[in-house]
């Protein structure tokens, strides 16, 4: 056999060896797109099957057939039958936030002086426990920034709370106190000054305001430190705050004063009115959304007094009067 002829053969053979390893691949293939068509419809209704990936089942969603079991199971080991159940069986701690000075990453021993199985520590163990706890507290807030945020941080949720204000305000109000001791906003000022300007700032931005001498009441810094220690962070930090709505306080006056929801409906009105004919302008929100609801309670014929809103909305009498005189006027198409 001369040398062309044995070319020829290697040829061949190489030709036949890649068509039979192309028909292999090509084969394996349609097997795998039918074995995808397989586990995406039902063998038996050919319905739509689910991956159940807490129990690791396949089921169909038709006739409830399991199709696989015994997959990778994601789910907890464990069994819950409510909610404090589950948090007592759970091994994971809350999400972070900065509502805490170290955003809740750090461990925390338990005031309880009892051991894992209930049963009280002795003196020795609980003296123990105790040392423990104050140098677990030193190690968390190791410098003064830490101390710092603590006690802001603090002072935050102690106002919110006493205000009223939402979880989504109180974290707002966190991040806009983080902001300024890292611009390094506060010397020269006083931690609860800073905290209670990041606070109202807050709920401003939130669209849940409350008056400035709601703030003065809780908090405890003066009227005159708080404005201007607030103009002072929000000019600093570039922060946009839109001028207070004073239908935004409208909700809660009446929700104080037990009024009808036809009465906050009516007042809402008033004030879309008054913005029309542009005399909301330089006046203050409270004021206006007090006097609206006033006016809106004498027209559904509700009785409250304008002492009775006075309190509520912490403004003087005159000023429902001479507001909601104006008010009226200019809805007199409305009331018409």
């Amino acid at each position: 056999m001369n040398t062309t002829t044995e070319t020829h053969i290697r040829e061949y053979d190489s030709e036949t060896e890649r068509d039979r390893t192309t028909g292999s691949t090509e084969s394996t293939t349609e097997e795998t797109e039918s074995t995808r068509e397989q586990t995406t419809t039902c063998p038996e209704c050919d319905g739509n099957l689910v991956t159940d990936t807490e129990h690791g089942e396949t089921v169909c969603t038709d006739c409830g057939l399991v199709v696989e079991q015994d997959s990778v199971d994601r789910g907890p080991e464990w069994r819950a039958f409510d909610s404090n159940e589950r948090d007592s069986k759970s091994r994971v701690g809350a999400p972070t936030t900065n509502m805490m000075h170290d955003k809740g990453l750090s461990t925390n021993i338990g005031w309880q002086d009892k051991d894992a199985y209930g049963k009280s520590l002795s003196s020795r163990q609980r003296q123990r426990m105790q040392r423990l706890r104050t140098w677990n507290e030193r190690f968390r807030t190791r410098d003064s920034k830490d101390r710092n945020l603590k006690q802001a941080l603090g002072e935050i949720d102690r106002m919110a709370s006493a205000l009223g204000l939402p979880d989504n305000v109180r974290e707002t109000a966190s991040v806009i106190y983080r902001r300024a001791l890292s611009e390094n906003l506060l010397p020269g000022r006083s931690i609860e000054g800073v905290a209670t300007a990041a606070l109202y700032a807050a709920a401003r931005q939130a669209g849940n305001p409350r008056s400035l001498d709601e703030f003065t009441a809780v908090s405890r810094v003066d009227k005159m430190e708080l404005t201007r220690t607030y103009r002072y962070v929000i000019r600093e930090l570039k922060l946009e705050i839109q001028p207070a709505d004073p239908g935004s306080y409208v909700p809660r006056f009446v929700s104080r004063l037990e009024l009808s929801e036809e009465t906050q409906r009516l007042a809402q009105d008033l004030l879309d009115s008054a913005q029309e004919a542009g005399i909301t302008s330089g006046k203050s929100p409270v004021g206006l959304a007090a006097s609206a609801v006033y006016a809106a309670a004498l027209l559904s014929n509700e009785k409250v007094t304008q002492s009775e809103v006075s309190a509520v909305a912490d403004i003087s009498e005159v000023t429902i009067r001479n507001r909601y005189k104006e008010l009226l006027d200019a809805s007199e198409g409305l009331t018409a």
